[in-house]
């Protein structure tokens, strides 16, 4: 614990790391912690009695939360003629075909998400080695490879969240600020919850949501009863 900072560690004798805490008293306790020198972004940790090695049993997605993040992300849309420019009017920094997809092979990546109509995924599909990586390829799953390209651009430039079990089954996701009202963040937590739960696949078996935890950027978790 030497490494942690003292606000850290001070935040830390406030928790009890045995007990889980009711939604509430989680989110009243981590808004008590010591504030740092920025509005720092709250995260929910959940741990899911999935295998992820079985594909039927990743948990994949976005949802749009009803607070919001707040913070907006910047869209880019794989999509050509009216579509691109929709997508620009709904607030995508870039948008485009051929041209587009040139532009990141070159090595363009400043952006958060890309957005991609099906019709030119046959072009996107080259992407694969540079955006997989950083989970920025474009994916029906994930809820960016769609015909409405001016609606998802419009969602996710507003914050809309994605979310992907890692590796040992977890699923990390923002939702919301420290400034956010006790309210607004409990609203957010509840809506990914059961966003979460609401996505287990039939060949699941046991306790599917097995362990949450929030905590924000400079914070320790506290555990959350489920």
């Amino acid at each position: 614990m030497a490494e942690r900072s003292k606000r850290y560690r001070e935040s830390l004798k406030l928790v009890d790391r045995a007990r889980k805490y009711e939604l509430a008293e989680a989110v009243k306790l981590l808004k008590s912690f010591k504030p740092g020198k920025f509005d720092e972004t709250i995260e929910i940790a959940m741990k899911l009695g999935v295998d992820p090695k079985q594909s039927d049993q990743v948990v994949r997605g976005s949802v749009s939360l009803p607070k919001g993040i707040g913070k907006s992300k910047r869209v880019i849309a794989f999509c050509v003629g009216d579509k691109a420019d929709a997508a620009k009017k709904a607030g995508a920094i870039e948008a485009g075909g051929e041209d587009l997809v040139k532009k990141v092979e070159g090595g363009w990546m400043d952006f958060d998400v890309a957005i991609a109509s099906p019709d030119v995924m046959r072009l996107v599909g080259k992407l694969g080695r540079i955006l997989g990586p950083q989970g920025k390829m474009p994916s029906p799953k994930s809820g960016t490879v769609v015909d409405d390209v001016e609606t998802a651009v419009r969602e996710f430039s507003a914050g809309k969240v994605e979310y992907r079990t890692d590796a040992g089954g977890n699923v990390h996701a923002i939702v919301g600020k420290l400034s956010f009202s006790p309210e607004d963040l409990m609203a957010n937590i509840k809506s990914f919850i059961e966003h979460i739960e609401a996505s287990r696949a039939p060949s699941v078996k046991g306790i599917f949501v097995q362990k949450v935890s929030i905590s924000a950027s400079m914070s320790p978790g506290i555990k959350v009863a489920v």
